[in-house]
């Protein structure tokens, strides 16, 4: 008799550990995790890679809960969720180090702008033979563009500014260039 219900017993521990439940709260917590980070600006442009591996690692996770090994989709679950956290904090931490690259090249082209037009006003004084009225209007160009990337970069639209901002310090070299050649020409 005692052999028989140890028999009994194997047999309901085999059924049992055959029939394994999915690990559904771990999968749901994994599909959250990864679709907050899928709906994260941050975490999409400055941490693509990370969230990259999220979505494998949540694919891989219903891969294996579908084939019924349950233990492997559980791990994969887990770290399908590490990754999307991950790639949220990365991608604050990436916002961050932007929005402190695009302060700095905004400050230092308001700079750039006053020279440039120091270098403008003394040209004009100078008489150098230039166009002026075209280079007052490009002037006041920059001082519009970077108004409109301390916008973008308030906006936290890090990208755009940065953008306007490579704008504006192209076509001041280009000013300050003319003015230089205009200014070595008059002393040839």
């Amino acid at each position: 008799m005692r052999m028989k219900s140890i028999y009994i017993c194997l047999i309901l521990a085999v059924l049992l550990i055959g029939c394994a439940a999915p690990p559904v709260a771990e999968m749901d917590s994994a599909r959250e995790a990864v679709f907050r980070a899928e709906n994260d600006p941050n975490a999409v442009q400055y941490a693509g890679s990370t969230l990259a591996r999220a979505r494998d690692s949540l694919r891989r996770m219903q891969d294996e809960a579908d084939s019924k090994r349950y233990d492997a989709a559980k791990t994969h679950a887990a770290d399908a969720i590490a990754a999307a956290e991950k790639a949220i904090a990365d991608g604050r931490a990436g916002a961050l180090r932007a929005g402190g690259e695009t302060d700095n090249i905004i400050t230092t082209l308001r700079t750039e702008i006053v020279d440039t037009e120091r270098n403008v006003n003394g040209a004009r004084y100078s008489n150098l033979a230039l166009d002026f009225d075209s280079l007052d209007r490009r002037i006041v160009d920059a001082h519009n563009t970077t108004d409109q990337a301390e916008a973008d970069q308030s906006a936290g639209r890090f990208d755009q500014a940065m953008d306007r901002a490579r704008v504006v310090r192209s076509d001041l070299a280009d000013i300050n260039q003319t003015v230089a050649g205009a200014a070595s020409t008059r002393k040839k």
